[in-house]
């Protein structure tokens, strides 16, 4: 094995991988494009894993581990073409491969050749969970080939699985709805319905509504979803069409396009960290399918979200369609993305510009809201949630966010008595909000009023969040103006335990001990405040205090 630089080895340990991972490359390979794949791996850099290994097994074309790898990150990169042509090579020694026939089952169903669709997916080896995929993507190749008995049969088998009615139903719909039986469609659509009302099922009902003639039920049914919030959208541009006399088509108008579906479905549905790659997966096979399905280009972005690739994510929601019902949602994430990265302005000035053009929407001010919030204007937030506010009505408990956010954006701006309404505003509707109960109690005591409320706020917020150190830090810093001092130090040694490198904790905790006559122990601890990195006011504090101590009282 060739040395490997202490620098390369430090960077593997960092993204978690042991010895055992790279220990022996193989023969031909460049270690430098072996172990910059796996890096970029283990950082969820899909295309350049699926880059770096097709680059490591052309260099040796006969490892079945480097095939696979370039196979399944070239697939989840979105490269289908690629991934196609890698599928193929992985089949000739393991025909019944389970994501290889998967992927050559989509590249058929893009060719529309559904009967070889059915034939791989009949080759492929089964599972649990790819039997439930299997049943559902053969419906749709059963209907491509016009037997909608066969389709109407594996959807059968779906339900036998269990928990997946929901899923069954609406595919039945689809199915049914392609295959133009509209009485059948319509009580399938319905059972669907009422397992949920998802943003596809609505919007695949109302076309139904629309396409069919029955205008007048569609206009009560887009008028009846109007009012929930995830919905409005979709009512509101069918509410359009109905008043322009447009007919949209089916939502799902192939076969091919019900594959998408099904596969956007199954990834909508894995939500947690662990199945990131294989939803990644599913929604690049989805949008290869149908390149316009923005609902799964939205899942897709946030995935990318919760892996913290914000620029991928950027990416994905820039390339939702403009006259989408999702546009206007897409704009705005993308912007807030671009606060993540620490493009503050740019996202001030995209968000300002959506606001522009959507006043009326109050997700687009609630977002610039928290924009300028963290860019530290706290006057324009607070001015921004304030629009947001009046267009959300009258205030229910699903808006305690926005009076809690105004709040701090008040409290930030010395307007006191306005953050203090907004504070109690926000408990008034949710009173078991450890955030607001903290940051209300916290400023009772800084200012030395309410002391008992004030303590007793602090102590539930703690006992909602046991575990976040800033909480217990407050439950202690009450006890030290309340003049506990024994209490205030054993509560302010839980918070420094729990946050260990805050300048501000380790303060109080000084503090507490000084006052219990533990001084060396006060000293250590504004020491280690002072290397903590704490602004130029609390460092000449500290100082301070490190030279002439606490004296009589609090400093």
């Amino acid at each position: 094995m060739r040395n490997i630089s202490p620098a390369v080895l430090a960077l593997f340990v960092a993204v978690g991988f042991g010895g055992a991972a790279f220990a022996s490359a193989p023969d031909g390979v460049s270690y430098g494009d072996y172990l910059s794949a796996r890096i970029a791996a283990g950082q969820h850099d899909l295309p350049s894993a699926a880059r770096l290994y097709r680059s490591s097994l052309a260099a040796d074309p006969n490892n079945a581990d480097l095939l696979n790898r370039a196979f399944l990150f070239t697939a989840a990169s979105g490269d289908m073409d690629d991934a196609t042509a890698l599928a193929k090579r992985i089949l000739k020694t393991l025909p019944d491969d389970r994501p290889a026939r998967l992927t050559l089952t989509v590249q058929a169903f893009k060719d529309h050749d559904y009967r070889a669709a059915r034939m791989q997916l009949a080759q492929s080896a089964k599972g649990p969970f790819t039997e439930l995929v299997l049943s559902l993507l053969d419906a749709w190749g059963a209907q491509g080939v016009g037997d909608t008995k066969a389709a109407l049969a594996d959807l059968a088998n779906v339900v036998g699985q269990g928990g997946t009615d929901a899923l069954a139903s609406f595919h039945r719909a689809l199915i049914l709805d392609l295959a133009g039986r509209n009485d059948e469609a319509d009580a399938a659509y319905k059972q669907a319905l009422a397992t949920g009302e998802s943003p596809r099922v609505v919007e695949a009902y109302g076309r139904f509504l629309e396409r069919t003639g029955r205008g007048a039920d569609a206009r009560a049914f887009y008028t009846k979803e109007e009012a929930n919030s995830a919905l409005t959208p979709l009512a509101l541009q069918g509410l359009a069409r109905l008043d322009a006399g447009k007919v949209p088509d089916r939502l799902v108008a192939t076969p091919a396009a019900g594959a998408a579906e099904v596969l956007f479905g199954i990834a909508a549905s894995l939500t947690d960290q662990t199945n990131a790659d294989i939803a990644t997966l599913y929604l690049r096979m989805a949008l290869y399918l149908a390149p316009d399905l923005d609902l799964a280009k939205i899942v897709l972005a946030d995935r990318f979200e919760a892996l913290g690739k914000f620029e991928d994510a950027i990416t994905v929601y820039r390339s939702v369609a403009p006259d989408s019902p999702y546009s206007s949602a897409a704009q705005i994430e993308a912007a807030v993305d671009e606060g993540k990265l620490d493009q503050n302005d740019k996202s001030i000035a995209d968000l300002e510009a959506i606001a522009e053009q959507s006043p009326n929407e109050v997700s687009v001010w609630t977002a610039l809201g928290d924009a300028y919030r963290s860019a530290e204007k706290y006057a324009d937030a607070a001015g921004a949630y304030d629009h947001a506010i009046k267009l959300s009505g009258a205030p229910m408990e699903k808006d305690w966010p926005l009076y809690y956010a105004r709040g701090v954006s008040e409290e930030r701006s010395k307007n006191w008595p306005a953050a203090e309404a907004d504070m109690l505003m926000a408990l008034k509707l949710s009173p078991d909000q450890a955030s607001v109960l903290n940051y209300l109690g916290y400023s009772w005591i800084d200012q030395g009023r309410r002391m008992p409320e004030a303590i007793a706020m602090l102590e539930k917020a703690r006992t909602l969040s046991p575990y976040d150190g800033y909480i217990v830090d407050s439950v202690g810093w009450a006890y030290y103006r309340d003049g506990r001092y024994q209490d205030a130090a054993k509560t302010l040694l839980d918070a420094v335990l729990l946050v260990p490198g805050d300048p501000t904790i380790n303060e109080h905790l000084g503090d507490a001990y000084w006052k219990i006559g533990r001084k060396l122990d006060a000293q250590f601890q504004w020491n280690h405040a002072l290397a903590d990195g704490p602004d130029d006011a609390q460092k000449a504090k500290l100082e301070e205090k490190l030279k002439d101590g606490l004296g009589g009282g609090r400093s």
